[in-house]
């Protein structure tokens, strides 16, 4: 894994090849130099099929360094990996290469939709332009969001959210006389930024863009960062319009909501993963030797407490399979399935959160919307709904996808006796970039 800093993420810029095919897994056909991309509209789009490249590069492996951080006993891990026991142990050090590599592909990927951002005006067809911009603002919002909740305190509800967030760069670099060395924006403006880039791309992206990010996507994103905020009459605004207007529905069944070949109905925004190209993180980590995993009984494997949280009959009590001894979730059992990002299910169950929190019963009323994901895990209904309840089945519906740190923290849940703002559970500014740039500030605990 290399150092995060800028001149790195220029050179890397500066190597990157980018092929020119729809898909978001395209493997390199032309490389180009700064000055070529510039003579040509069409490398816009290259440049942005290369952002989606990196980010991709990221799916599955920064939602296993949160659920491992956030694991108390419902997880083991097996593997040799000494960075990801930190994690699980969470006595993570600031020369953590799982955490150094997640801060240099997120700014690479961030890096590349400036630089499509900067140059938009190559572009004379208007749509065209309009949907270039959108999907860079949606790339970039996500990195950011993912980002400050990885590496700053979480953000406080009725509060200025001064602490310390990330360097907002908003500007592309592509030779090295551009670098710059930004300090840390707070975790307020990130969040105003991230929120921002979505609004915009909600409104530029196409109903439908095939496998890449349209306007729901956005949409969806942007109700999660809602939630994660606290505003939860915004949360379930968002979710209830992705679900009214975006065409995807529950699948019948959770066999038929995972280790899909192509995008399921239940896929807001899926990583595209085939037998030539793309990464499945998620497989890498989760399953077992036989389906594309690194060991026998794979590497996560899901212990007994866990268990414990089903009440009834349920199939996602069922949804596991056996690993040399141990139990294995099937979420990520096929190594060339697409990885779904972000459901419908989700929304779902922000909308039930939300609706209960506020007093509402905007689409349905929160029972009989948790009512309705139950049903298709053919658990039995729940008569006289709580918060408790709705938490419970968020739990049970988005285990393993990189959900539970984020809604400890939102929750302010301690996590092993961990206070849920403790130092502890705010990752380290990777000690390269300290070293490099002189006006970044590490997060407390990591100064040694």
């Amino acid at each position: 894994m290399r150092a995060a800093n800028w001149k790195i993420i220029v050179v890397f810029l500066l190597s990157l090849s980018l092929g020119c095919d729809e898909n978001l897994n395209t493997q390199p056909t032309d490389t180009l130099t700064p000055e070529q991309l510039l003579e040509d509209p069409i490398n816009l789009d290259k440049t942005l099929i290369g952002a989606y490249a990196v980010a991709e590069s990221l799916q599955g492996e920064y939602q296993t360094m949160t659920e491992l951080l956030a694991n108390e006993a419902d997880l083991a891990y097996r593997g040799l990996f000494p960075e990801l026991f930190e994690l699980d142990r969470k006595i993570v050090t600031a020369g953590n290469s799982f955490i150094r590599f997640f801060w240099f592909q997120s700014y690479a990927s961030i890096n590349l939709c400036n630089i499509v951002l900067d140059n938009l005006d190559l572009e004379e067809d208007g749509d065209i332009r309009a949907q270039l911009e959108g999907e860079a603002k949606f790339l970039r919002a996500l990195q950011y969001f993912e980002m400050v909740r990885f590496f700053a305190l979480p953000f406080e509800v009725n509060a200025a959210n001064s602490q310390l967030g990330l360097p907002l760069v908003l500007d592309g670099v592509t030779d090295l006389s551009e670098v710059t060395y930004p300090g840390r924006s707070n975790v307020d403006e990130v969040y105003s930024q991230v929120i921002a880039d979505l609004q915009d791309a909600y409104a530029m992206l196409p109903d439908n863009n095939g496998n890449r990010a349209d306007r729901y996507a956005a949409l969806a994103i942007l109700a999660r960062v809602y939630l994660q905020q606290g505003d939860f009459q915004a949360a379930r605004d968002a979710a209830h319009a992705v679900l009214l207007n975006s065409g995807h529905t529950l699948a019948p069944n959770l066999i038929s909501a995972f280790n899909n070949e192509s995008d399921g109905v239940e896929d807001i925004f899926a990583v595209q993963v085939t037998t030539q190209s793309g990464r499945n993180n998620f497989n890498l980590f989760w399953a077992t030797f036989e389906f594309g995993g690194r060991y026998q009984t794979a590497e996560i494997t899901i212990e007994p407490p866990f268990f414990e949280i089903f009440d009834s009959p349920d199939d996602r009590a069922e949804f596991f399979y056996e690993g040399n001894g141990t139990t294995v979730t099937s979420k990520w059992q096929e190594r060339f399935a697409n990885v779904p990002f972000i459901r419908i299910s989700e929304m779902h169950l922000i909308r039930a959160e939300c609706n209960f929190r506020e007093g509402t019963s905007l689409g349905f009323s929160s029972e009989d919307e948790i009512n309705a994901l139950r049903l298709r895990s053919g658990a039995d209904p729940i008569v006289g709904i709580t918060l408790e309840d709705i938490l419970n089945e968020r739990y049970k519906e988005l285990a393993f996808e990189g959900q539970r740190l984020h809604d400890a923290k939102r929750l302010k849940e301690d996590i092993a006796g961990i206070a849920y703002d403790a130092d502890q559970l705010v990752m380290p500014i990777p000690q390269d970039e300290i070293e490099v740039n002189p006006n970044l500030e590490q997060n407390p605990g990591y100064n040694n």
